[in-house]
């Protein structure tokens, strides 16, 4: 093969400026054809999780990383071999015995039927459809004491699994740095979570098989199944700081020691936005949409967001500037699996309330998916974070980097209030709101604070003050 035949892949710079990004799923294996378009792997930025299309057809020739690699962007990380070259890839062979030399052998047959349905998340290459074969096990890595692969094979067909296969064991890198402290071969352990990944418990699970001395008899016989293991085998995890969980963990820090923090609460009767939200669930206009009391929260600074334009900007260190925003891109906090996100709603100021209903909806589902694309959490200026929904009261927000302001939401209680002279259980919140004192005085933040409040407490002035 030329040297022309051979394209390299590198990794792209998937979010604006970042320079590395984590591998954590091949969806092709040496030997498969990929066309333009096809999605060849998952990775994880400090920003989100993303898809990567390949941009051309060919066979693929060599993967230049394993999954869970670190990789900077600009990196070859996938050979293909294009054109008449293609042709000289290698093809997927069966598995050679143990006893052979340890060369590198594929487990799955070449015409493994691809699974459908796979849409990329990257504008630019079109859609395709992506291959989903794992990467193939080498003759090296199966155990060389063969009690213990017949005691693994009792184990799993005790659990109803079967025989134990020798294909690489989907797990996360903690889990994985788990099972090694503990001695643990990922490949005897049998999965239970979800698509076959193993999870911490297997590997607890699999500590007392693993721990018994596989060589007292050459045939180990069915044992009955070990008692639970306690935690107290592995005192300590340390879990890498990597991805999206570091890159939050750093810009808090940054932006704690940064931004002047003041945190203002006030505590408001929500009882006829309850009310309201409960009468927009019947409204035809808001047929298929989530209505819900945030909806009505992130209108309601909004509002105050336009009657306070100032308490929008942002400071320039640089130049020694306030900027102002005569828009509002209103961030939404979001806790997932991968930590903790911020994507924004653009131009939320524009809005109507459908299509703030509708934008909210969309946000979050995105958010659950470990969909949201980078540029989502890109250029926010105001944020709203809900505590709420975890059962608590208020709390101190820390301000997303670059923004003005943040307010947070308790949670909505039924509570004794002062209702028309009469105490009466009232639907009640706490709301407090951080902002950077630099850019925003007390009185400012106290008007916007007090804003929000009023509209919350007589949703009416949605109307009089919009």
């Amino acid at each position: 093969m030329t040297e022309s035949a051979v394209r390299e892949f590198k990794m792209p710079d998937v979010g604006e400026g970042l320079t590395e990004a984590e591998i954590l799923k091949w969806y092709v294996q040496p030997g498969d054809t990929v066309t333009d378009g096809q999605i060849v792997c998952e990775v994880e930025t400090a920003k989100a999780a993303v898809e990567l299309p390949i941009p051309y057809d060919g066979v693929v020739r060599e993967l230049h990383f394993p999954e869970g690699t670190t990789v900077d962007v600009g990196t070859s990380i996938i050979a293909v071999a294009v054109g008449g070259g293609a042709a000289d890839a290698p093809a997927r062979e069966a598995a050679p015995e143990p006893a052979q030399a340890p060369a590198p052998a594929a487990t799955a047959p070449a015409q493994e039927k691809k699974p459908e349905g796979r849409q990329p998340v990257l504008v630019g290459y079109g859609v395709a459809t992506s291959s989903t074969r794992r990467r193939p096990r080498k003759a090296q890595d199966a155990p060389a004491d063969p009690a213990r692969q017949a005691a693994a094979a009792v184990q799993a067909e005790m659990n109803g699994h079967g025989p134990v296969t020798r294909e690489r064991p989907l797990a996360k890198p903690p889990v994985r740095k788990l099972a090694k402290d503990l001695g643990v071969d990922l490949t005897t352990v049998v999965p239970s979570g979800p698509d076959g990944v193993i999870t911490r418990e297997d590997v607890h699970a699999a500590v007392a098989p693993e721990a018994a001395p596989a060589a007292e008899a050459p045939t180990p016989a069915p044992a009955a199944p070990a008692a639970p293991v306690s935690y107290d085998t592995a005192r300590e995890t340390r879990v890498p700081v990597k991805g999206v969980r570091k890159a939050t963990a750093a810009a808090m820090v940054g932006s704690a020691f940064t931004a002047p923090h003041v945190t203002e609460f006030v505590t408001v009767d929500v009882t006829r936005t309850m009310k309201l939200v409960e009468e927009l669930k019947q409204d035809k206009e808001f047929a298929g949409l989530r209505v819900n009391p945030l909806l009505l929260i992130a209108k309601a600074l909004l509002v105050a967001i336009k009657r306070n334009p100032d308490v929008n900007a942002s400071w320039d260190e640089a130049a020694q500037e306030i900027v102002v925003k005569h828009y509002v891109n209103l961030g939404i906090a979001a806790a997932t699996p991968r930590g903790l996100i911020v994507p924004n709603i653009k131009d939320a100021h524009a809005k109507t309330l459908p299509q703030l209903a509708e934008s909210l909806g969309e946000l979050v589902s995105t958010a659950r998916e470990g969909k949201t694309s980078p540029a989502a959490m890109q250029g926010g200026t105001v944020t709203i974070t809900n505590v709420g929904v975890f059962g608590v009261d208020t709390g101190t927000p820390i301000l997303n980097p670059g923004e003005s302001a943040i307010l947070a939401v308790g949670a909505i209680k039924a509570q004794p209030w002062v209702h028309k002279g009469k105490v009466k259980p009232r639907q009640v919140t706490t709301l407090a709101l951080s902002f950077d004192h630099r850019l925003v005085d007390g009185e400012l933040g106290s008007k916007v604070l007090a804003d929000v409040a009023a509209i919350l407490e007589q949703p009416k002035r949605l109307l009089t003050w919009a």
